[in-house]
């Protein structure tokens, strides 16, 4: 499945938070850049790091007029859970039926432990103000996510 193209308005969504609001890509047009980052599944360990390191960013992030948006395809429920166990300072949103990970073409074929499934492709997406993709982010490291995303706002804005 392929990513939405640079420069092309990123695919519109509405998804619940981890308190069970709606929320839209819209809302933050001309006002945020938006960093929508999917990953697997709440308070696994990849996932924590990825989330704690961009927890500990987020003035950075506000420096840039940045928000950051965590989408899995964990449930509702499971979110707030993730959030209060590693004090998560951005919202996380539900995408349990995946619709939106594949209209971004982060939903496909895995590898764990020799067996092959469907699932989440960890995937970061920038989003300028205008609501247009501005990068795409398939190769990085949970570890210094955070500090990657971070140069690459720094490099295009």
């Amino acid at each position: 499945m392929a990513h939405p193209k640079i420069g092309n308005l990123a695919p519109a969504f509405t998804l619940l938070d981890q308190e069970g609001n709606k929320v839209s890509l819209k809302d933050f047009r001309d006002s945020k850049n938006v960093v929508l980052y999917f990953y697997p599944k709440a308070m696994t360990p990849g996932c924590t790091v990825q989330a704690c390191g961009i927890r500990d960013s987020k003035k950075e992030f506000e420096k840039r007029d940045t928000v950051v948006l965590g989408v899995s395809p964990d449930a509702v429920a499971r979110l707030p859970k993730f959030i209060e166990k590693q004090e998560l300072n951005f919202t996380l949103l539900s995408d349990e039926d995946h619709a939106i990970a594949e209209k971004y073409g982060c939903w496909g074929m895995k590898k764990f432990m020799g067996k092959e499934f469907m699932g989440l492709i960890r995937t970061t997406f920038i989003i300028g103000k205008d609501g247009r993709l501005l990068k795409v982010m398939d190769k990085f490291k949970t570890k210094t996510h955070h500090e990657d995303v971070l140069a690459v706002l720094d490099e295009l804005l």
